[in-house]
């Protein structure tokens, strides 16, 4: 039903000027939770800054740093993970859940920048990952000789004999996220185990209570050295479908998507994805982050899920009348429906719609245009458009997510397959690598125009930088009269001064096929109207198309770097002309 009706919305598109406006009217509340209209910033520790020249970021260079980030007006700064861990896949094959990758510091290290980051009033959040440990895990090594306890801490398996052959094969035709297959035979314990992603990441069995009490322990100890909360990693893989009354596991069908029998879209997911069991586990983890508060006081720990899963099993997360969820389920429309539909304004519409039309009844929404897993924001969208969807994830209601680089209007670094890390990328060939490496987004932060910009001291960095540094940097935009920087800044300060911003109304819709326009408003404040022309060329547009209450002036308070509008000065709404790429945010003040 829900494609039927994105479907007919793309039809109607030529057919109106403004097509399906959609008004989400609330009755508006004084008070909001810190995280419910925070600026959450994503750092990638390995790529943020270098403090001892070894090529690498590190905690002591994201301490050196978190000035910046209060100069910025963020609220939270989210680091991707920082444990303990063989690096197969850059910190998300965890060794050691209860300690810090020796090449980014120590817990002394980070127990300084909690301790600055409270100082500047900003909060911390970890990457949790509860899928999988490295195989290089103390809990794994006793796993595999079967140790008292820790057994069936990972999801093991016979496999089958093959009836023509005799030969033992795979317990199913299971796929993993790095290609090829998804199960691995263990020669000490004549057993296979699962691994949902690279062969060094092994899945825990979280039908094993050992684990979800291990893992509920994992969380408490990093509350306890002072984290606002957790983002959850790859959340919907963390049960499979159990086995049938033979003790067998069933076969994934076959998807028709690609002809690459090694690629997980291959298969269907149905079997190893979105299980209900999983909903269930955050809502224990969410209870986790409440008892802190409970016990401990202070603000609100927060649970955000990674989910990238249908809205229906997505909207789960969030819990229902009888049981809290996660505070935040990240939203990734404006990445996948966009990637599927192409940019443009319906597509962001979708994008909005698919979120907002099943967000559930006085839940958050939040807006995400990037992360370390996708090209960088400006080479998806353009960057002519990096302004605009700058400017749309800071006036959409809800809780803003910026990945570093996004206010600078960063672009892809071009990697060769000799200087290629990713394990997405290395597990296929020179030839194919560039569909699957995820490196170019995880280029070192571009701090000065300066040798390695200002990210490191070292001869050579771990990735090479992206090609644009020398002019797309802190230290350029700082000094610039307009930059990407400033102007993302500008945002931060309206959504954080604006009661509109903060708990006013929201209509939005497409006027004239390219171009997207949001109304906030609320009662005794000043309504804001954030317009964007999304395609190629210049256009005039009537903005009582989109909604005839309008009044005849707005007054221009942000524009994006591509506009030569002068700011505080009165346009009309019923001829507004805007170049390709403009993006504008006016006020009835």
């Amino acid at each position: 039903m829900q494609q039927r009706k994105q479907l007919f919305a793309i039809l109607f598109l030529g057919l109106a000027l403004c097509q399906g406006c959609q008004d989400t009217s609330t009755t508006a509340t004084t008070t909001k939770d810190w995280w419910e209209t925070a600026q959450f910033y994503q750092i990638y520790p390995r790529s943020f800054m270098d403090s001892d020249g070894d090529g690498i970021g590190d905690l002591n260079g994201i301490t050196s740093k978190l000035e910046y980030l209060k100069e910025l007006g963020v609220t939270a700064a989210w680091l991707s993970p920082i444990f303990t861990s063989p690096m197969v896949d850059f910190g998300y094959d965890i060794s050691d859940f209860y300690d810090i990758q020796p090449e980014y510091g120590t817990l002394d290290d980070f127990r300084a920048l909690i301790k600055k980051a409270k100082e500047l009033d900003l909060k911390i959040i970890l990457d949790f990952v509860p899928n999988h440990s490295s195989n290089e895990s103390e809990w794994f090594k006793k796993s595999v000789n079967r140790e008292k306890g820790y057994e069936d801490y990972y999801v093991w398996h016979d496999g089958k004999l093959n009836s023509e052959t005799g030969e033992r094969e795979p317990p199913s035709n299971w796929l993993q996220a790095f290609r090829g297959s998804a199960w691995e035979w263990r020669e000490e314990r004549q057993q296979y185990y699962l691994h949902q992603f690279a062969v060094q990441q092994v899945d825990l069995n979280y039908r094993n209570p050992l684990v979800v009490e291990q893992m509920k322990r994992v969380l408490r100890y990093w509350l306890d050295l002072g984290v606002a909360g957790f983002r959850c990693d790859a959340v919907p893989v963390l049960f499979e479908i159990e086995t049938d009354e033979n003790g067998q596991y069933a076969d994934e069908e076959v998807s028709g998507l690609t002809d690459d029998v090694d690629d997980r879209s291959y298969l269907k997911s149905d079997l190893i994805e979105n299980r209900p069991e999983t909903i269930d586990m955050s809502y224990q983890w969410r209870t986790v982050m409440d008892d802190y508060q409970r016990i401990h006081g202070g603000d609100t720990r927060v649970l955000f899920i990674e989910t990238y899963a249908p809205p229906s099993y997505t909207m789960q997360f969030y819990g229902n009348r009888s049981v809290e969820g996660a505070h935040l389920p990240f939203n990734f429309n404006l990445i996948t429906v966009v990637a599927s539909e192409g940019f443009s304004a319906s597509s962001v519409k979708t994008a909005v719609d698919n979120w907002l039309t099943n967000l559930p009844a006085g839940r958050t929404a939040n807006w995400v245009i990037g992360n370390h897993d996708q090209r960088r924001a400006a080479s998806r969208y353009g960057a002519a458009n990096a302004d605009a969807m700058n400017m749309l994830v800071m006036i959409l209601p809800g809780a803003s997510v910026t990945y570093q680089g996004e206010e600078l209007g960063m672009t892809d670094g071009e990697i060769s397959w000799e200087d290629t890390q990713d394990p997405a990328a290395c597990n296929s060939n020179s030839d194919i690598y560039e569909q699957f490496t995820r490196d170019p987004s995880r280029t070192p932060f571009q701090w000065t125009s300066g040798t390695n910009a200002g990210f490191s001291t070292a001869e050579k960095t771990w990735l090479p930088l992206a090609a644009d540094y020398e002019t797309i940097n802190v230290e350029t935009e700082e000094a610039a009269t307009r930059s990407h920087l400033k102007i993302y800044k500008s945002l931060i300060e309206l959504r954080k001064s604006s009661a509109t911003l903060q708990t006013g109304s929201t209509k939005y819709g497409v006027v004239s096929e390219t171009v997207f326009v949001v109304k906030r408003y609320l009662s005794g404040s000043a309504t804001l109207l954030y317009v964007a022309n999304m395609g190629t060329k210049g256009i005039t547009v009537d903005l009582y198309d989109f909604d005839k209450t309008l009044p005849t002036h707005l007054t221009l308070k942000i524009r994006s770097l591509s506009s030569s509008k002068a700011e505080n000065s009165l346009f009309e709404v019923t001829g507004l002309s805007l170049a390709a790429g403009e993006a504008l945010v006016l006020s009835s003040d």
